[in-house]
């Protein structure tokens, strides 16, 4: 091992910290925002709001992300209408098509997990809300959105790690995130095994602290379920 090629490349590896940090924090963000209203039309008995986010969310999960980021980065560059759009200046920029590419990514599957939990709400919470006279409007915000959104949390966890591995694909369009960090490096040094390994501890460190994050959040809101002893 080359600690002094790592020593040299750590701060790099800080500024490709940042980058990841806030492609993370972007993309799920603007995600879960985006899901909650796509997951109770999800949930929708009428069939012109649920089919449309089914496909939305069936396309988006059959397909790559890195495919997904390339047709939005460099896919939309090659029609003379979108270069001469007022959006231009948006899509042409990395930033901009990689936080767009993560956040449609995991929309698509954090929609899938809200409806989900929302279709396995107990009855005794609908019951509930109906014997105290709420509409289904009032129900949906004060009791069964809440409560499915608590009930999601685990199987968020999982969507928000695996988005933090998916913002490795951010250094393919020029962004110099932890991965593009490791690249710079190996490129630099020839040493990619300490390139790598060094991005893997960074990867290895965020991950800790987002499951700490998530279990603090599961003894927060989840702590009801846990069975009594």
């Amino acid at each position: 091992m080359n600690f002094d090629a790592i020593g040299e490349a750590l701060p790099s590896f800080v500024e490709g910290l940042q980058v990841t940090a806030i492609l993370l924090a972007a993309s799920l963000s603007l995600g879960l925002v985006a899901a909650i209203p796509l997951a109770l039309a999800r949930r929708s008995p009428r069939a012109w709001l649920s089919k449309p986010v089914w496909l939305f969310t069936y396309v988006i999960r059959g397909t790559p992300m890195l495919v997904q980021l390339f047709l939005l980065y460099y896919g939309l560059a090659q029609f003379e209408v979108v270069r001469d759009s007022a959006a231009w200046p948006w899509l042409s920029s990395a930033w901009f098509c990689a936080i767009a590419a993560f956040a449609i990514n995991t929309c698509a599957y954090t929609t899938e997990i809200l409806a989900g939990a929302l279709e396995t709400t107990p009855a005794g919470e609908i019951e509930a809300a109906r014997a105290l006279g709420m509409s289904p409007a009032l129900a949906m915000r004060r009791i069964l959105l809440p409560s499915a959104l608590r009930r999601a949390i685990p199987a968020y966890s999982n969507e928000a790690i695996m988005m933090l591995q998916g913002t490795s694909l951010a250094s393919i369009v020029t962004l110099l995130d932890l991965t593009g960090a490791a690249r710079e490096m190996n490129s630099v040094t020839y040493l990619p095994f300490e390139a790598f390994l060094t991005a893997a501890a960074f990867y290895l460190a965020l991950t800790f602290v987002l499951v700490s994050l998530f279990h603090l959040a599961e003894r927060r809101w989840l702590s009801h379920l846990a069975p009594r002893r």
